[in-house]
């Protein structure tokens, strides 16, 4: 089950990485804002999702005392 949950963590943070890197490449290149808006948008839902799949790994994967 954890080695479920750390491909679906890579995933996640590739994911955003990978979104980042598209937003950044059309800003730079001059496309269009509102494709610009979109992937920053997406962005910062996928962090969302890769920032609550790491705390629920922590919450339930953490040292038990």
């Amino acid at each position: 089950m954890e080695a479920l949950v750390n491909i679906a963590l890579i995933l996640a943070v590739g994911a955003v990485a990978v979104v980042l890197a598209m937003g950044l490449y059309n800003m730079f290149k001059g496309g269009s804002g509102n494709t610009s808006q979109k992937l920053m948008r997406a962005r910062v839902i996928l962090q969302a999702v890769a920032v609550l799949l790491l705390m629920a790994a922590l919450y339930f994967f953490g040292q038990q005392r």
